[in-house]
């Protein structure tokens, strides 16, 4: 393996590396710092926020970042190893490379593809990493001098050599150990506050993480500090009122469906007649929204009025469940197809004109509140737009809510 080569690979998984450690660090200030607001949450469009708490930001509950930060640590240390090992070594370590990055290049092509076409959202310092997984991969491949077929013997002759040496076995378990930490301590989805207490050593009786009491009461501050507006919508008796501004296109709206929907269920279950939600449409498509420049989704009048059709009938609920699950495919055709096959919607076409007048209705108040991206929510009139809080947070401000009422 040349020097320029070997030099080139360097910079790229240090790059990688330093980018995959700031999206592990904006990952864990968003599940432990309520309001916490990325750098890189630029607009709807460019938000780390929406990959970070989407079902792609993390697999089998430990966040992606913190996966790509361990494997540019492991490139980091085969081309920081080559000079120091045996001629053989020196040798395979570009093929070694090459092999990683072929299976981490699969990886980044997954996660680009859920990012541009699922999520619908660009994540910068995601595209950085994918930029230095792809740069390994062309200068390894170019630099590889070893055949793939190959390099299993190889492999297992360089792990006899490394078994030899005691510092060599020392640096593996110490790289081990310090990725086993370090997704141990990551908190968890849904579970800020005790991660939080988790990385102090607070436990109770049992050995189990407490809550901390300083991360809520920061969040409690804030809440009863935050600025409330009257959303004009009646209660019904309830004393907690949520309103969703939604667009049944949006991932991020789908993402919030997923994570929040649960919760006011739950709540709504324990405290009977006190928890109001209320779904209010504000398509991000100016055929039915006034307010909206250009079109963002094209099929979201159409899901909007589809959801308003079926209800009667006691169907929203699956309705919803299909528009949030086929974003990526969704056209005002399959929105129809969808209708007629879930709840035997055959005349879409003759009540659209007096249904998409309610979606409009809902805009309007939508515009008075000055709502610009979804979802955005009100809970009892304290706005949360912008991003996805975490899971616990919404729930928190919830049980204030009740508490205070």
């Amino acid at each position: 393996m040349k020097a320029r080569a070997r030099t080139l690979m360097i910079v790229f998984a240090l790059g990688g590396l330093l980018a995959s450690a700031a999206s592990a660090w904006v990952h864990h200030q968003l599940l432990t710092q309520p309001g916490y607001v990325s750098v890189c949450d630029i607009n709807a469009t460019f938000s780390c926020t929406q990959a970070y708490l989407s079902p792609y930001g993390s697999l089998w509950g430990v966040p992606v970042a913190i996966l790509g930060a361990i494997w540019f640590t492991l490139v980091l240390g085969l081309l920081l190893a080559a000079p120091r090992g045996t001629p053989a070594f020196r040798e395979n370590v570009a093929a070694y490379v090459f092999a990683l990055s072929t299976a981490g290049l699969a990886v980044v092509l997954y996660l680009a593809y859920a990012s541009f076409f699922i999520l619908d959202a660009l994540c910068l310092l995601c595209i950085a990493s994918y930029i230095a997984v792809i740069g390994l991969f062309l200068v390894s491949g170019a630099a590889s001098t070893v055949p793939m077929s190959r390099l299993p013997s190889r492999l297992g002759r360089d792990l006899s050599a490394l078994a030899a040496s005691p510092l060599a076995i020392a640096l593996v378990l110490v790289f081990v150990a310090g990725a086993g930490v370090l997704v141990a301590l990551f908190p968890r989805e849904g579970q800020p506050a005790a991660a939080a207490a988790a990385a102090t050593g607070a436990v109770d009786e049992h050995g189990q993480p407490v809550q901390a009491p300083q991360a809520m009461g920061v969040f409690d501050s804030q809440w009863a500090a935050a600025p409330r507006e009257e959303i004009g919508v009646a209660a019904d008796g309830a004393t907690v009122v949520i309103v969703k501004f939604n667009d049944y296109q949006c991932p991020a709206c789908a993402e919030a469906h997923r994570m929040y929907n649960p919760i006011i269920k739950e709540l709504q279950a324990a405290n009977p007649g006190l928890i109001k939600s209320v779904t209010m449409d504000y398509p991000l498509e100016p055929e039915c929204n006034v307010n909206v420049g250009r079109e963002i989704h094209p099929a979201a009048c159409e899901a909007a009025a589809a959801v308003r059709m079926v209800r009667p009938l006691g169907k929203a609920d699956e309705m919803e469940d299909w528009l949030y699950n086929n974003q990526g495919a969704m056209t005002a055709a399959t929105v129809r197809a969808a209708a007629q096959r879930i709840a035997g919607v055959t005349d879409f076409s003759a009540r659209y004109p007096d249904v998409i007048r309610d979606v409009q209705r809902d805009v309007a108040a939508g515009g008075a509140l000055r709502v610009s991206s979804t979802p955005t929510y009100f809970i009892n009139g304290v706005r949360i737009a912008g991003q996805l809080i975490p899971a616990d947070w919404f729930r928190r401000a919830i049980e204030l809510e009740l508490q205070k009422n």
